[in-house]
């Protein structure tokens, strides 16, 4: 059973977490940035809460200060220690573990789900400064911090998400094109669920290998 992390403190068996207490968060995410690629490996640096912004925040509701403050800050809501591991960790990787994935720091943008974002969606996020998208970390992140834990979050790039517009309905090209060729023009570069998991699947022995990896710079400093 999974805990919210607020309650691991206030377990009574448990002791109170320690300021230098620490977590990890991993998740799937479109790629925004043109510069990445299905595969890459994007540690966090910062994040748009589009869902917080609106209202829907995970410390909306009365707070207990035991946890956390009030209004906690963000700025530093992505440890900067742990990215240099993340770093040192990535450059002592075998370059058979590598493959050609890159590591980036960007900037992931949260949003609702479940459905993946439209065009015009996707080009509001990049213009917001957002290099990546997705469906989940952000909440954990937030309460997390709340709470005091350094936060490391790494997002595997698995889809290259569709930025330009879509092709209006008098469209030269689209000339004597039938209703499935259509479709197909239409298509091209949306998500596709099967190939966000397989693109999971091709990329977990790195992602496994590179948080083995940081955890070892954890326990050699």
């Amino acid at each position: 059973m999974r805990l919210p992390l607020p309650l691991l403190s206030a377990i009574p068996i448990l002791p109170p977490l320690p300021s230098n207490q620490h977590t990890s968060a991993t998740n799937a995410a479109g790629g925004l940035n043109p510069s990445y690629h299905v595969g890459d490996i994007v540690l966090l640096h910062d994040h748009v809460n589009l869902a917080g912004l609106s209202g829907l925040h995970p410390l909306r509701g009365p707070n207990d200060p035991s946890f956390g403050p009030r209004f906690p800050p963000l700025s530093d809501a992505y440890s900067l220690s742990l990215r240099r591991r993340a770093h040192l960790a990535w450059g002592s990787l075998d370059a058979s573990v590598l493959g050609v994935r890159t590591l980036h720091e960007g900037v992931y943008a949260y949003v609702g789900g479940p459905s993946y974002e439209t065009r015009a969606e996707c080009r509001l996020l990049r213009t917001l400064g957002a290099d990546v998208v997705g469906m989940s970390t952000v909440p954990e992140v937030i309460v997390a911090r709340h709470s005091g834990m350094k936060v490391l979050a790494l997002s595997l790039v698995t889809n290259e998400a569709v930025l330009e517009s879509g092709p209006g309905g008098d469209d030269e090209k689209l000339k004597g094109m039938s209703e499935e060729e259509l479709e197909g023009y239409l298509a091209r570069g949306m998500a596709n669920h099967e190939e966000v998991l397989e693109a999971g699947k091709e990329a977990a022995k790195t992602v496994q290998a590179l948080v083995e990896g940081i955890v070892g710079e954890m326990n050699d400093a």
